[in-house]
């Protein structure tokens, strides 16, 4: 027991020293991502720390604002230019750090595409009508479509946005129309029999393969 009571006092007497050294190898590094040859503001620019998963993204108008230890290398990248790298110093007496990042445009080279038209307007319709479809492309699309897998995939994929919120919703709703009382019981319910039965003639429980 006395040995935990000295631990406790040796954490309470160097924690502000350690804390002082942490916030010395802290820098908040602040700047702006700028164009090389026309010094127009670049928004939407990834700065991450090199062998790290934190960083941050430039505004609307190219500031960014990230807090990093002193050595720490930041990358930046964005689409359309070239990445680049900037080490913070180890020597920094201060702990903030201006930075004004000039991104070089990348140009990006696509294939050559070469669009040929029909030569009349009366011939498109009949080669969109009589269009070829490839056959596997058409059995993808076929088997996309049917009826089994549809079914499948809306009883294993999770529900989306809307339909989580509505679901929430209805729960809700149906907890503040009860409160302070107990729910009914449907097992109690006529209505609840009859559409049960109802349901059991037309075959919803049989499973459909």
């Amino acid at each position: 027991m006395k040995i935990r009571v000295l631990y406790v006092i040796l954490f309470i007497l160097f924690f502000p020293l350690l804390l002082h050294a942490q916030q010395d190898t802290l820098v908040e590094v602040s700047g702006v991502t700028m164009t090389a040859d026309s010094l127009r503001a670049v928004p939407n620019v990834s700065i991450l720390v090199k062998g790290q998963s934190r960083g941050t993204v430039t505004n609307e108008q190219g500031v960014f604002s990230i807090v990093v230890f002193k050595g720490d290398t930041l990358v930046f990248s964005a689409v359309g230019f070239k990445g680049g790298e900037v080490r913070i110093p180890d020597g920094l007496e201060s702990n903030h750090y201006s930075l004004l990042q000039l991104m070089a445009q990348d140009t990006t080279y696509l294939p050559v595409a070469i669009i040929h038209s029909y030569p009349s307007r009366e011939e498109f319709p009949d080669a969109f009508l009589h269009w070829e479809i490839p056959d596997d492309k058409l059995a993808v699309a076929r088997r996309n479509l049917d009826a089994a897998k549809l079914r499948a995939l809306a009883m294993t994929l999770p529900a989306d946005g809307t339909e989580a919120v509505s679901r929430t919703l209805m729960q809700r709703a149906q907890s503040m129309y009860y409160s302070g009382q107990r729910p009914p019981q449907n097992i109690f319910n006529p209505l609840a029999w009859a559409q049960f039965i109802e349901a059991w003639k037309r075959g919803d429980f049989r499973r459909k393969y």
